[in-house]
C-alpha cells in the first residue's frame, strides 16, 4: 500500500486537533523523565494514616486513580493512564478495589508481594523485575514492597478518569474522608 492510500485510509480521528499540525500535537503526546518529579502528596492521606502506607506516583499519561484532579504536566489520557510507583522497602499500597477499571502493576525494580481478594477468598504471589500482574475489574488488589530497597512499578490503569478506589468495609482507610 503507498503512502498516499493509507493516508487516504486513514480515519479523520486520527488527525491532529483543530489548528495543531502534527509537530504541535505530537509534543503534547511526549513526557519526558526530565521533566517527571515523584510526587509524594497523591496518596500523604494514607500514609498519614499509617508511614507503612507512604509511596509516590509520577505521572506520565494522566493522573491515574489516585485522585489527583489533574496535572498539566502530562500526557492527556484518551483511553488508559500510566505512571510510575515508588514503595520504600517495608510499604505497602492497601487492599483497594477498582469497580470500572483493570490495572496492571509491571514490577521494574525491587521484589514485591500481591495479594488479591475475592468473596473471602486469597491470592498471593511474589513478583520481581519484569514480573506482571492485570487486576481485573471488581477484584481487591495489594501490594507490599517485601524487599530490602525500594520497588518500582509501572501502573497502568484502563480508563482515561477512573472512579477512585475503596477499600474493604473493615479496612482502617475505608473511615479516612479524602
Amino acid at each position: 500500500m503507498s503512502v498516499a492510500t493509507a493516508a487516504a485510509q486513514t480515519p479523520t480521528r486520527y488527525r491532529p486537533p483543530q489548528g495543531m499540525n502534527l509537530a504541535q500535537w505530537m509534543k503534547t503526546r511526549v513526557a519526558m523523565r526530565a521533566t517527571r518529579r515523584y510526587d509524594w502528596e497523591a496518596l500523604k492521606f494514607q500514609a498519614d494514616h499509617d508511614p507503612k502506607y507512604r509511596r509516590a506516583q509520577m505521572r506520565y499519561v494522566g493522573t491515574g486513580a489516585t485522585g489527583v484532579a489533574s496535572d498539566a504536566n502530562t500526557v492527556p489520557a484518551e483511553h488508559f493512564t500510566f505512571s510510575t510507583m515508588i514503595l520504600p522497602a517495608g510499604a505497602e499500597g492497601p487492599l483497594h478495589i477498582h469497580t470500572d477499571v483493570e490495572e496492571v502493576f509491571f514490577v521494574l525494580r525491587g521484589r514485591v508481594r500481591l495479594i488479591a481478594e475475592l468473596n473471602g477468598e486469597t491470592w498471593e504471589m511474589e513478583a520481581g523485575e519484569r514480573d506482571l500482574v492485570s487486576w481485573p475489574v471488581g477484584v481487591y488488589r495489594g501490594v507490599i514492597n517485601i524487599g530490602d530497597e525500594e520497588a518500582l512499578m509501572c501502573v497502568i490503569v484502563g480508563n482515561p478518569k477512573p472512579v477512585t478506589p475503596s477499600y474493604p468495609p473493615d479496612h482502617p482507610l475505608s473511615l479516612i474522608e479524602r
